[in-house]
């Protein structure tokens, strides 16, 4: 190839890259075009937007203040009324009266029924004991008390020259003696007196009353002597063993007695722990006897809630049977002393039990109410926000005379499963929200339901 083919070939390639070159420049600059018109309605867009969310949000403050929402809620009056503080443990239920009889001597059982949940009357006989060995020994000692009295009478009369039935004898013809003269002396005092007779016949008559009033006294004193001339020793013994023979009778008597065995107290036998034909031990028990018409309920309560109890203070019991209904009764005992190992106090409760729903020895929740106040302001439980669960401060929602709530800042006191003391921040008679009050906000329109509207206009009319 020439020098000048060779320069025209070249200028050729020289002008072929030059184009290429423009059109790679025009396709840059196109494409810089486009991407600076996107941008541009991509931003134009974004302002369209914003603009409209303004316009929207504006429109919807606008028509927020325009329409105020209201809130339906339930309402009641913050009253003055009483109000204690409610602790609760677990009691179990005691019958009132309890017997557990047993034998006092050791003999088998002669005769004894079934008992074993059975009604039985105080005085009742419930058992009798075999006591044959104890009769005959009692027929013995009751002829020993004959053979000692006789022994006694035998010294008293026997020991005298003459004999008891002829001092009598005389004691009684001196007695009569002596009346029949008298009498004679007293109708010739008279004779005399009118002159019928002399004086010596009088005085004849006299004599023989004095004489017959001397023999009298002697005979008196023959008997008396009589008595004091036994020896004092003898008859002392002769006494004696007649007062060991009455005494023997005696315990013998009671030991039959102890052969028959009664109830000491009306109630159910619960329990039966020897039947007829076994051999009963002195001190062994046979059967418990309890009255349940009348129940003890015996609680454990902490020392410290002790402290705050006192005899009189209301209580109620709820039996863990589901059969029986929640009782009301009142603390009879509080136990003088703590239990070293629990440190707890028992509480006694007395409760009626006609119905026999109380079974003894089963458990039962008791309720005792403590520190209790007549005149606290009390709202329902619902009507308080707490800070937390253990807290004394919280808020209650109260409610104008426009229905608008307002939230205001209590203290609690006591509390118990439906309501509360408030301490401070009501007066009390205000209106609280019970129900709707759970984030509410402060300043809000409230419609009261119409039963609890009508409720708090009757009040607001009494008041």
């Amino acid at each position: 190839m020439s020098q000048d083919q060779n320069d025209i070939h070249d200028k050729e390639s020289a002008d072929i890259s030059f184009e290429e070159e423009m059109q790679r420049a025009r396709r840059a600059r196109v494409v810089r075009q486009r991407n600076i018109v996107l941008v541009t309605i991509a931003l134009l867009a974004i302002v369209v937007v914003a603009f409209l969310i303004w316009r929207w949000k504006k429109s919807a403050k606008e028509n927020e203040a325009e329409v105020t929402p209201t809130v339906g809620v339930k309402v009641v009056k913050a009253e003055k009324g009483p109000i204690a503080a409610e602790i609760s443990a677990i009691g179990t239920i005691w019958p009132r009266e309890k017997a557990d009889v047993a034998a006092k001597v050791s003999a088998q059982i002669k005769q004894m029924s079934l008992l074993k949940n059975k009604l039985v009357r105080a005085g009742e006989v419930i058992a009798v004991l075999e006591s044959r060995d104890l009769q005959a020994q009692r027929a013995e000692a009751a002829a020993a008390l004959n053979e000692a009295r006789a022994n006694e009478r035998s010294m008293v009369s026997g020991t005298i020259p003459k004999t008891n039935a002829e001092d009598q004898k005389a004691l009684l013809d001196a007695h009569a003696k002596v009346n029949n003269t008298r009498a004679t002396y007293e109708r010739r005092r008279a004779l005399y007196a009118n002159g019928g007779i002399s004086k010596k016949d009088l005085e004849a008559a006299q004599l023989e009353l004095t004489t017959a009033e001397d023999e009298l006294r002697l005979q008196e004193q023959t008997v008396s002597l009589r008595a004091r001339s036994l020896n004092p020793n003898d008859r002392a013994l002769a006494n004696a063993r007649t007062a060991q023979a009455e005494q023997r009778l005696v315990t013998l008597d009671a030991q039959l007695s102890y052969s028959v065995i009664r109830a000491p107290i009306t109630g159910i036998v619960t329990d039966q722990f020897q039947y007829e034909g076994e051999f009963a031990s002195a001190g062994g028990k046979l059967v418990t006897i309890a009255d349940s018409s009348s129940v003890i309920v015996k609680a454990p309560f902490s020392d410290s809630a002790a402290a705050q109890l006192k005899t009189g203070d209301a209580a109620t019991v709820l039996p863990t049977d589901s059969a029986s209904e929640e009782r009301k009764g009142q603390i009879t005992l509080l136990s003088g002393s703590t239990d070293p190992s629990n440190r707890t106090v028992e509480v006694w409760i007395t409760l009626g039990n006609e119905d026999g729903k109380l079974r003894p020895n089963g458990a039962a929740q008791v309720t005792v109410f403590a520190n209790s106040k007549d005149d606290a302001i009390v709202v329902p439980l619902s009507a308080v926000t707490l800070e937390s669960s253990n807290a004394d401060e919280g808020t209650v929602m109260t409610v104008d005379s426009q229905n608008v709530a307002h939230e205001t800042k209590v203290t609690t006191g006591i509390r118990t499963s439906d309501k509360v003391e408030i301490v401070d921040g009501l007066q009390g008679g205000e209106t609280v929200v019970v129900e709707g009050n759970y984030s509410l906000p402060d300043g809000t329109k409230v419609e009261i339901a119409t039963d609890d509207k009508e409720k708090t206009e009757e009040k607001d009319k009494e008041e």
